[in-house]
């Protein structure tokens, strides 16, 4: 389940419980002149602020990058057992353990019928192999 959902609904019960608290404790020592009224406003602050913090994308660092042969470059932002690549010759989704890919065991490589690639290479770790099987083509890259 991704983290926004929870996160909204951690914030609404936060702010029912923040009503139910001000109702039942006299207003928390505000004039008004009904609790259903500054029940009504306070919850329709509460929940707008719930929605705007549901609403504002999660900070994330710049996604790596990659400079490889042939002029190829490209972003990889990688997320359960997937990795998309977004690159100079376009957008591809790769999936871990394709049938495509050369070593499905192996947890740093990622293929889709048109390509594969293998990351974590090299002493550094910061190598990359995409092999375009349909040209063929292999592309070594380095991480920026």
């Amino acid at each position: 389940m991704p983290k926004k959902p929870i996160a909204t609904v951690e914030c609404a019960q936060a702010a029912i419980k923040y009503i139910a608290n001000s109702v039942t404790n006299g207003c928390n020592g505000f004039v008004c002149a009904s609790p259903r009224l500054l029940s009504t406003v306070t919850l329709t602050l509460l929940l707008g602020a719930c929605a705007i913090r549901a609403a504002t994308p999660e900070a994330t660092g710049p996604l790596p990058s990659f400079r490889c042969e042939y002029d190829i470059q490209f972003t990889a932002k990688f997320t359960g057992d997937s990795v998309t690549l977004d690159s100079s010759r376009g957008y591809d989704v790769l999936f871990r353990g394709d049938k495509n890919a050369n070593n499905p065991k192996n947890p740093n490589e990622y293929g889709n019928p048109r390509m594969s690639a293998e990351f974590k290479l090299g002493a550094s770790g910061k190598e990359a192999l995409l092999r375009y099987p349909l040209l063929p083509l292999a592309a070594r890259c380095v991480q920026d």
